[in-house]
């Protein structure tokens, strides 16, 4: 059990990440790929494919390397490879890790050490050598763009549903209902939060707050950093709806979007689900710019493309009914009126 001590400065500095973490969902999803026992149902589509994207790219190099400092199967992995900068995008976390001071990463490494053999590039990781510690943010840079970024939509869409349901709760019932609303994952006890946890420890926060990052990969049980010290953070398990298998879903839906708008705009509505200029969706099926412009048009003024202006370029994605239409995810009957 993890005893997580608040005060009211705590209380006031709680707060949710705003977008899943690249961080976290690059080794927690490694864990996924790794671990045979965490080798879950849910995640059998995308397991198949994440692994046919590693083979296809020759990649079994960077995930060993992750892997021996993230391992699957052990308890602890070095607080320096998920930097607080996580929460401002990848680049960010790894200009944080390359900036780990020295004494932090051979205290961490000897740590991990001690639970399992490293290998020999390692032990030059511990000492700070530079090339060491490049090869783990080209490593991290390669398997997140494999193994992570080809199904993000759907990893945001499983934490945003999350935080969708947690602001609700924080607004109708203040940080105590938020809190609350972890049970049985966690059991808020004011002013403790018992989380459910592998070891039995206090950490006392002591006005730093913490960030809740909820995860598309984490299971079971959520994830704190091992440095009491450390800005601190709790990584924690989302809900997967049954429909969630982004891989199966794309496959079995073309041709009926294609019979409901067309094969065109059935592409440009798939295309869509991650953002895109129209010049850069025209490129990318193949098609005119006048075109996807039409199309995109079409698909907004029935609310299921959104355009947003970012300074000179105007930004097009789906809309949650534009996803819940691709994703097949729309109620059977419409609600009486």
């Amino acid at each position: 059990m993890l005893r997580i001590h608040f005060t009211d400065g705590d209380l006031a500095r709680l707060h949710l990440a705003r977008e899943p973490d690249p961080v976290w969902e690059t080794l927690l999803g490694l864990h996924q790929l790794t671990a045979p026992r965490r080798g879950l149902p849910v995640f059998a589509p995308w397991r198949r494919a994440a692994r046919a994207r590693l083979a296809e790219d020759h990649l079994a190099g960077p995930v060993r390397m992750l892997s021996a400092l993230a391992p699957a199967s052990a308890g602890y992995w070095p607080d320096f490879l998920t930097p607080g900068a996580s929460a401002d995008g990848l680049e960010a976390a790894l200009e944080a890790l390359h900036a780990t001071p020295g004494p932090q990463l051979h205290q961490e490494m000897n740590r991990l050490a001690g639970t399992h053999p490293l290998p020999r590039w390692a032990h030059g990781l511990a000492r700070g050598e530079r090339d060491r510690m490049e090869e783990v943010a080209t490593a991290f840079r390669l398997v997140h763009r494999t193994i992570i970024t080809p199904d993000w939509t759907g990893t945001d869409r499983t934490t945003e549903a999350d935080r969708a349901l947690r602001t609700r709760v924080l607004r109708d019932h203040g940080v105590h209902g938020l809190l609350d609303s972890f049970r049985p994952l966690m059991d808020w006890r004011p002013p403790v939060l018992h989380v459910r946890y592998p070891e039995d420890r206090d950490l006392h926060l002591g006005g730093r707050g913490v960030r809740l990052i909820p995860s598309h990969f984490c299971w079971n049980t959520p994830i704190a950093l091992a440095d009491p010290a450390l800005p601190q953070v709790l990584a924690y398990p989302v809900a997967h709806p049954p429909a969630w298998a982004p891989a199966v879903t794309r496959e079995r839906r073309p041709e009926a979007l294609a019979t409901l708008l067309g094969r065109t705009r059935a592409r440009v509505l798939t295309a869509l689900e991650t953002t895109a200029t129209t010049g850069e969706l025209a490129r990318r099926l193949n098609i005119s710019a006048s075109s996807a412009s039409e199309h995109i048009t079409a698909l907004r003024e029935v609310d299921l493309a959104h355009s947003h202006r970012a300074g000179t370029q105007v930004i097009h994605t789906l809309t949650p009914l534009g996803t819940a239409l691709l994703r097949g995810e729309l109620p059977p009957h419409a609600p009486a009126v």
